[in-house]
């Protein structure tokens, strides 16, 4: 499996962005992919994720009530729509795959590229 992430940029404080993941091979139900970020300086932190079959998600509290995960129905891609966006999201997101059902931050072993989100104040 290969993941393909776009979607990043720049964008003034309130603001929106959707970030996509393509993922190239085949995602079966008890997968699940996810979305990490990383700040210049600062540890990665695990931010969204969804089960590719249940459809159930995970948000970090930093991100709840702004960013929505959801999965194309016939693609093997997962969205990232974030709003409200504030400067302390700035960072490079990375999207993130594994064969699992459970929502820990572990044993993701699938990993795209990662995509550059710069928030203005």
């Amino acid at each position: 499996v290969q993941l393909q992430a776009c979607g990043g940029g720049l964008v003034q404080a309130g603001g929106s962005l959707r970030l996509s993941c393509a993922a190239s091979g085949s995602i079966f139900s008890n997968w699940i992919m996810g979305w990490f970020r990383q700040a210049p300086g600062k540890e990665r932190e695990y931010v969204v994720a969804i089960h590719w079959s249940a459809f159930s998600t995970y948000y970090a509290d930093s991100v709840k009530g702004r960013f929505t995960i959801s999965r194309g129905n016939a693609e093997n891609t997962v969205y990232l729509q974030m709003n409200s966006l504030k400067p302390e999201d700035t960072a490079v997101y990375y999207c993130a795959a594994k064969r699992s059902n459970s929502f820990s931050p572990y044993d993701y072993n699938y990993w795209g590229q990662g995509t550059l989100v710069t928030v203005s104040s």
